[in-house]
Formats: structure tokens, C-alpha cells, sequence
């Protein structure tokens, strides 16, 4: 197993923010990641640094083994695309991925014109002139035809509607089947993305909170609905992660798959057991209601372990 980014308490501060809080991660290569978390946690901020865009207030990042700042040797293996962004002043679409085809040595032209007309990407519109959803599409066709060792998408793609969403995800998918690589992807749509994603990465105020496999978070948690005074007694000694009274019923979320004999003796109460999602499981762990733990900075930690447990990347102007 080789690793394609390592990160080193990492810490960044923007004045009175601390946006990474001594940080310590390390992502696979070859794989798809999924980061993840709430506004503010820190998700742009470390794929800033790690693509060479941003430093370090302290600590270190490293690409491939080497620092990605000013190094002519990874920044071109780096490709990092973003909802916000831009480009030059009256600049078109074909602009873009020539300025593309310049950065990236795997850019493939082919690719980029296939995924154009898939997306129905205008060629005599100015990109300023687009829409939201058509300039989405341009940045994610760079992202998907630069083929970089390692690719950041920073949302780029929320300005598609739910058809074009569902075609980046194909194509993403496809073209990884085919050209293996690392791929870093942020959003809030976590069941849209839960089928691409082999890792979970979740950052909560600039420090990790999960850092996974999919596979091992399926059946992570559950929810129970039922008679409030049978729920509560079958949850006793779990740690629950969100609660709901509903009249005289309850609706709990635990943290922890039951045991087969325990979900029979539920049923058999008339409790639902309800699986919980990778978004709806984000969600609690991130809304702060969760009990724990305080970290050292006096944090409430929720307890994860109860079941296991030059040429530069691509995203600011492009010459016209």
C-alpha cells in the first residue's frame, strides 16, 4: 500500500480561524476518498495546502513523498478543481482545456470532447456568460480528462442538476476503472457519492473525526422506532448518537449493528430497526448532540471504536 498524501500536524490559522487544527491524516493512493464535514471544518483548507495553493501555519504535507509548494516535479501530477471556480476574462470553454492540455501530461483531448457533448458544454459561450451548471460542467470535465496522479473535486459539480450529477458520477467511475488514480472528493451529498467513495475522511473543526473504509461503517448505526419506554430500555447502554420523541414513540439512533438476537428480541417488542446511511450517520456524528469524551482542547469526542473500529493544479485562470 503506497501513499499518495501524507499529512503531518497540520495546523492553519486565517487570523482569529483556526480552519486545521494539528491535523494528522494519511490518504491511500488508488483509491477514492470521500472528505467530508460541515462548512467551516477545514476540507478546502487541506486540499488547498496539499495541492500547493496554500501553506501550512505549521506542520507538513507531503505528495508522493515530496512538498507539493513550488515543486515543478508534483504540480503537474496534481489537479484540484473547486465549485468557485475561475478563469480569465472572456475566456471560452475550449480556452480552458487547452490551458489544461498544458498543465496536465495525461490530459486527454478525446475525452474532453466526448464529456462536452455529454454535458451539452456550449462552444460559443463565454464561460463568464454560463450558467451555473454549465460551468460546473467544465470544471469537472477537467477534473475527469486531466487523469492527474491525484485529483481534488471541491464540489465543483454541486451547480448540476441531478441528471448531470448522476453522469459525473458514471463517467468519474469509468474513466477510474480504466486510469486508476487518487481522487480527494468534498460534498454534502453523501448518499449521491456513497457508491463511488472506498474512504471516508471526516474532518469537524479542523481535526479528524473519522477516517475509514466504507465497507467497515455499513450497519455502523441504527435507529430504532417504538414504544419510548422499550426503546429507551433496549438502547440503555449504548451510546446514542440522536434522539426523537413522536408522541408516545420514540426514535433513537445508536451507535452499533445489534446482534441478530437483539434485533429479534426488538421486533418482538414491535421496535423498527432501521439502517442508518452513510449521510444520515455523518450528519449525527457532526451535529454536535452526540456525548463523549473531551479532547484536549475540551471537545466533545464521540467514542468510534464501539463496533471496531510552475505547471500547477488547475484552479484559477486560464489564459484566453
Amino acid at each position: 500500500m503506497s501513499t499518495a498524501i501524507e499529512v503531518h500536524d497540520l495546523t492553519r490559522t486565517h487570523r482569529s480561524t483556526t480552519a486545521l487544527d494539528s491535523l494528522n491524516v494519511s490518504f491511500e493512493a488508488g483509491v477514492i476518498h470521500g472528505l467530508l464535514g460541515r462548512n467551516g471544518a477545514g476540507k478546502t483548507s487541506l486540499m488547498a495546502i496539499a495541492s500547493g495553493q496554500d501553506w501550512p501555519t505549521s506542520g507538513s504535507v507531503t505528495v508522493f513523498g515530496e512538498r507539493p509548494h513550488e515543486n515543478e516535479q508534483v504540480l503537474p501530477r496534481i489537479c484540484f478543481v473547486r465549485e468557485d471556480q475561475r478563469y480569465i476574462e472572456d475566456s471560452y470553454a475550449r480556452h480552458a482545456f487547452a490551458a489544461a492540455a498544458m498543465a496536465f501530461p495525461n490530459w486527454d483531448q478525446d475525452l474532453a470532447d466526448r464529456l462536452s457533448e455529454d454535458f451539452r458544454v456550449p462552444a460559443k459561450t463565454r464561460i463568464k456568460k454560463m450558467s451555473r451548471g454549465q460551468r460546473s460542467a467544465v470544471a469537472v470535465i477537467i477534473g475527469i480528462a486531466s487523469r492527474a496522479d491525484l485529483t481534488f473535486f471541491d464540489e465543483p459539480y454541486m451547480g448540476l442538476d441531478a441528471v448531470a450529477r448522476q453522469m459525473f458520477y458514471d463517467r468519474l467511475l469509468a474513466d477510474y476503472a480504466e486510469h486508476p488514480r487518487t481522487i480527494v472528493l468534498s460534498s454534502h451529498l453523501i448518499d449521491e457519492i456513497a457508491h463511488l467513495i472506498e474512504n471516508v475522511v471526516l474532518l469537524d473543526k479542523g481535526r479528524i473525526m473519522l477516517d475509514e473504509p466504507v465497507d467497515s461503517l455499513r450497519g455502523r448505526a441504527v435507529t430504532l422506532i417504538g414504544a419510548a419506554d422499550t426503546v429507551r430500555e433496549l438502547t440503555d447502554f449504548r451510546q446514542v448518537l440522536h434522539t426523537e420523541s413522536l408522541g408516545r414513540l420514540s426514535r433513537t439512533t445508536v451507535l452499533g449493528a445489534l446482534e441478530d438476537h437483539e434485533e429479534q428480541r426488538a421486533r418482538a417488542r414491535g421496535v423498527e430497526v432501521v439502517p442508518v446511511s452513510l449521510q444520515q450517520l455523518i450528519v449525527h456524528l457532526t451535529s454536535g448532540e452526540v456525548g463523549g469524551e473531551r479532547d484536549e482542547a475540551g471537545r466533545t469526542a464521540p467514542n468510534l471504536t464501539t463496533t471496531t473500529t510552475s505547471p500547477r493544479s488547475f484552479n484559477s485562470e486560464v489564459a484566453s
